[in-house]
Parts: C-alpha cells; sequence; structure tokens
C-alpha cells in the first residue's frame, strides 16, 4: 500500500489505542459488536456496562468525548426508524403519556437504539484511531483477498479525486449560467453523469499504465509492517473480553 494521505475521520494520535496493530483492533471491534448484539435485550445494566468500557477506551485513546458525540449523529435514520416502531407494530399496547404504543414496538426500538449505538460509537473508535490505509493492512492481514483490498485502496485513493472533479464540473456549469431549478434540468445533470464516468474512466486506465510501466504484477509493494505480537493481541483483547464477562453475567443473572 503507498503513503496515502489521512482520512478526515482519523485523529492523528499517539495512545497506546493507536500504536496497536489494525488487525488487532478489527478482531476486538468485531467481538465487541457480536457479543453486544447476543446480549439480551431486557438486560438494561448490560448496555450501561458496555457503554463505560467504550468510555474507557476513549479515554486510552485520548479523543475528545464531544468528537465521538458528534460523530453519532451518522445512525439518525435508523432512530427515526426506532422512534416509528412503537406506532406501526402489532401486538399488546400500552399507556405511554396517554399514547397507546405497541408493547413489542417499544422493546425493539430499544433493542435498535442500544444495540446500533454501541456498535457506531465502536466504529466510530476504530476510524478515529487508525488510518484507512492500515486498516486495509490488517484486513489483508486477516487473509482477506489481496484483489478485494486493492480495490478498496484505489476506491480510497480516489474518491477525493473523483469528488473534486465533479466540484470542477459544477463550478463550470454554475459559470454559464446554469441553475438545476426544476425536471428540466435532469438531462443536463445526466450528461454530466456521463462525462464524470467518462473522465474516471479514462484517468484509471491512465493509473493502470502508469503501474504496468513501473513494474506493476498484480501485488502493490507493502510500506508499513503491521505485525502484532502476543502483547499487542492481549492488549486489543481486553476490551472483549471485559465485554464478554458483561454478556455472560447478563445471561445468567435472571
Amino acid at each position: 500500500m503507498g503513503a496515502g494521505h489521512a482520512h478526515r475521520l482519523y485523529v492523528p494520535g499517539a495512545s497506546v489505542v493507536h500504536r496497536l496493530p489494525p488487525q488487532c483492533k478489527l478482531v476486538a471491534v468485531l467481538a465487541f459488536v457480536l457479543l453486544v448484539v447476543a446480549t439480551p435485550r431486557e438486560r438494561f445494566w448490560a448496555f450501561g456496562a458496555y457503554a463505560a468500557l467504550l468510555a474507557v477506551v476513549v479515554v486510552a485513546a485520548r479523543l475528545n468525548p464531544l468528537m465521538v458525540l458528534r460523530r453519532i449523529v451518522i445512525e439518525l435514520p435508523f432512530v427515526a426508524f426506532a422512534f416509528l416502531m412503537p406506532f406501526v407494530a402489532e401486538g399488546e399496547k400500552v399507556a405511554v403519556l396517554g399514547v397507546h404504543l405497541s408493547q413489542s414496538g417499544l422493546w425493539g426500538a430499544w433493542n435498535i437504539l442500544a444495540k446500533g449505538t454501541l456498535g457506531v460509537v465502536a466504529s466510530i473508535l476504530l476510524a478515529a484511531t487508525t488510518e484507512p490505509r492500515l486498516l486495509l493492512l490488517g484486513v489483508e492481514r486477516l487473509r482477506m483477498p489481496q484483489l478485494i483490498t486493492q480495490i478498496a485502496a484505489f476506491m480510497l485513493r480516489y474518491g477525493d479525486v473523483v469528488t473534486a472533479e465533479l466540484n470542477r464540473m459544477k463550478v463550470a456549469r454554475a459559470a454559464r449560467g446554469f441553475e438545476a431549478r426544476d425536471i428540466r434540468a435532469t438531462g443536463v445533470l445526466a450528461r454530466s453523469v456521463g462525462a464524470l464516468f467518462l473522465r474516471s474512466y479514462e484517468r484509471g486506465e491512465r493509473v493502470h499504465l502508469a503501474m504496468v510501466s513501473r513494474g506493476y504484477d498484480g501485488r502493490m509493494p507493502v510500506l508499513h509492517e503491521v505485525g502484532a505480537t502476543t502483547a499487542q493481541w492481549t492488549a486489543a483483547a481486553a476490551l472483549p473480553l471485559a465485554a464478554a464477562l458483561v454478556t455472560a453475567a447478563a445471561w445468567m443473572m435472571p
């Protein structure tokens, strides 16, 4: 993988969480999310314990809690869906502030909000403490086919390039007096999308030819070694192991 550039979701730092190899963090986050999902929804205290564990990670990573809270906004569509469930779900009704709501819908809404929010926060912490290019290297170390990681790497590298090209086309249309006001602008916008596709395709061909001329043989050179020691795997396992204790207690307690 090449050097690339830092993604806007990544927060530079030198904390113990930042220094962990990406494959360790990926496995830890995946295990944590699976344990959260496996927790009975009736165990309210367990979800509070999971939130406390994530708060400890925030402190260990030296991240701004307000930044994490701002990024949780990404789950708003799921929150809206969850709030609709008590009104549209069927089953036994209960009165809440004079409004009759579905009991199964209330449980379903809580289940989505609690588990979804914890999963989103865990993903935010992973993205904030690991550069995307290193995440791809970590996925590759976990035996993901290299072709898939290469495709993802190029998407990461050239997504901003394509976005910048789209903005230049938008400025060019505006300079010529174009403004999308109604359905009549659909033709112009469709031609713009077609032109953007052709430009991106031609750029991809030029990039591929440049890579081949420099000796590309189907494998990208690795500029960063992301091997993990036993101590690093142990440190990364602290979160899922603590979560496993919470999950076990949630299932055993009445």
